[in-house]
């Protein structure tokens, strides 16, 4: 019976894969619910979740691709590809309605563009600051830190290798983490409480699970415009990071 679930499986590689990421989903929500309240959303606890996974694959097999590496799992690959990749970046940019995005103003265009070029900039110096010093590896880590998409996005169309784009990835979760604990603190602060102002927000902190995250534990009203600008960052980092950003990079360095 066992051999037979192995074999189904094995030649049924991509619906283990959504099996096995809905699961983890799953569990993740759970998590996010019942030990942090919400604060730290569930897509963060997923990564981190999908992270260990890829670290005890690595360890079991000697491989390179993470859970992806164990035959059982092999599916994985397939369903962590550029192609499901792409289409789900495609996905997420269709749901923004350009006229609402429009309602924040030259501000809010202002807020997307320093909430880019930050923390890439900031990214891109610790990178260098730990010792990176070609291009790539700086770039994919910089774009790493605008978030945790257009990291591994970035790195795999400039070249980087799997341990640097596994850092960029960990620069954007923990830049999610700290937006969504941190929010709810600096609401006051930052005068979150009109929808102009969460697109603002959106815009300068770039992280889609993090705002949403935020923004929920702060005022649910707000969260669908902060989601809104944010999500264009996936979209903006993913131009640029490749073209604009590793050219500057590489003119820098090099």
């Amino acid at each position: 019976m066992i051999e037979l679930l192995e074999k189904t499986f094995q030649h049924n590689g991509l619906v283990l894969a959504f099996t096995l990421v809905g699961l983890v989903m799953w569990v993740a929500m759970q998590l996010s619910q019942r030990l942090t309240m919400g604060r730290v959303h569930g897509s963060a606890i997923a990564i981190l979740i999908g992270l260990g996974l890829a670290y005890w694959g690595g360890l079991e097999t000697g491989g390179t691709k993470g859970l992806a590496d164990v035959k059982l799992f092999a599916g994985v690959g397939l369903m962590g590809g550029a192609m499901l990749r792409d289409f789900a970046i495609v996905a997420t940019a269709f749901e923004v309605q350009v006229v609402e995005a429009r309602k924040a103003g030259m501000v809010g265009v202002v807020a997307l563009l320093l909430g880019t070029f930050l923390p890439f900039i900031v990214g891109a110096c610790v990178a260098y600051a730990f010792g990176y010093r070609d291009a790539v590896s700086i770039t994919t880590i910089g774009a790493g830190a605008v978030t945790y998409i257009v990291g591994p996005v970035t790195g795999a169309a400039i070249g980087a290798s799997s341990d640097v784009m596994a850092l960029s990835i960990a620069a954007g979760l923990i830049k999610a983490i700290v937006v969504m604990v941190g929010t709810p603190a600096a609401a006051g602060f930052l005068r979150l409480r009109t929808p102009r102002s969460a697109m603002v927000f959106g815009g300068l902190a770039g992280t889609v699970s993090g705002v949403s995250a935020g923004l929920a534990a702060t005022d649910r009203k707000l969260v669908p415009y902060g989601a809104l600008v944010a999500t264009f960052h996936t979209g903006l980092g993913c131009l640029l990071g490749p073209s604009l950003l590793y050219f500057a990079t590489r003119a820098l360095v090099e």
